[in-house]
């Protein structure tokens, strides 16, 4: 049976429903699939899409995220790709979709991310299994913005991604809406991903700085790089999945930021 659906980019792609040999080129939306119990149908991933890493090893790799092996993705006929709009390269997606249906998603919200599981529920025939997921993220983060109001979380932070330049999430981010349900304001003002340095840092009154897992590996040496410079703003290590993922890792994030929560009290 052939079904009509339309992605988050607006446009419409009609699949083999349900659909049977799956490529996600998104790591968080791979784990989600997997979560879904799509086993069988997941063909292909890319070297990125570690989670669940006892799956991780059986599927094809079909190169990174922003450089996709055109070439072995039609070798594997996917009868359906799932992609996203930042995460993948505009040209990649352009030439896969001249030969296959792919879907696309668009996310900024925490609200964004609950309707990309439902419609990505929709399109895999695992609707059920979908709704069920929200339901837990929903009621997860509800009470951490709860907890965060209770215990008078109000911190302005800093997030950064990279280092030389250092880079930081902005407005317009995902990871922007997860530091505001926590209780922090991004003293970043400007959209997406830009270049900071630590002097403009410190013109912020920034009171906290979150240094990400990912895509920078920032560890213990960083915090005394950075403390050097603005001794006065309390740094941490985070964990950038919890942040940053917008799949069914939502629902160990609850469990995180909970934990999260009870260091800024």
């Amino acid at each position: 049976m052939q079904k009509t659906f339309t992605d988050q980019m607006g446009v419409e792609i009609t699949i083999n429903f349900p659909p049977k040999r799956i490529i996600s080129v998104v790591p968080s939306q791979t784990e989600l699939l997997f979560d879904l119990s799509l086993d069988q149908e997941i063909i292909g991933l890319t070297r990125f899409c570690i989670h669940p890493i006892e799956k991780f090893a059986g599927r094809t790799k079909v190169g990174g995220t922003k450089k996709l092996n055109i070439d072995l993705i039609k070798d594997l006929k996917p009868d359906l790709i799932i992609g996203n709009k930042e995460e993948n390269t505009q040209s990649d997606i352009a030439e896969l979709a001249e030969h296959f249906p792919v879907w696309m998603s668009d996310i900024f919200t925490l609200d964004g991310a609950m309707k990309t599981i439902a419609e990505i529920g929709a399109l895999v025939d695992r609707e059920p299994e979908a709704s069920y997921l929200n339901h837990l993220i929903s009621a997860g983060f509800n009470d951490l913005k709860t907890l965060a109001l209770q215990h008078h979380i109000d911190k302005k932070v800093a997030y950064l991604i990279w280092r030389k330049p250092y880079m930081a999430a902005g407005k317009n981010t995902f990871i922007d809406d997860i530091l505001l349900i926590n209780g922090m304001t991004n003293v970043i003002k400007t959209e997406r991903y830009p270049a900071v340095t630590l002097e403009q840092l410190k013109t912020t009154n920034c009171e906290l700085i979150l240094l990400s897992s990912e895509p920078y590996p920032f560890g213990e040496k960083h915090i005394e790089e950075i403390r050097a410079a603005i001794p006065d703003v309390k740094i941490m290590l985070v964990d950038g999945e919890m942040f940053s993922w917008y799949g069914s890792r939502l629902v160990k994030a609850v469990q995180y930021f909970f934990e999260f929560q009870k260091q800024l009290y």
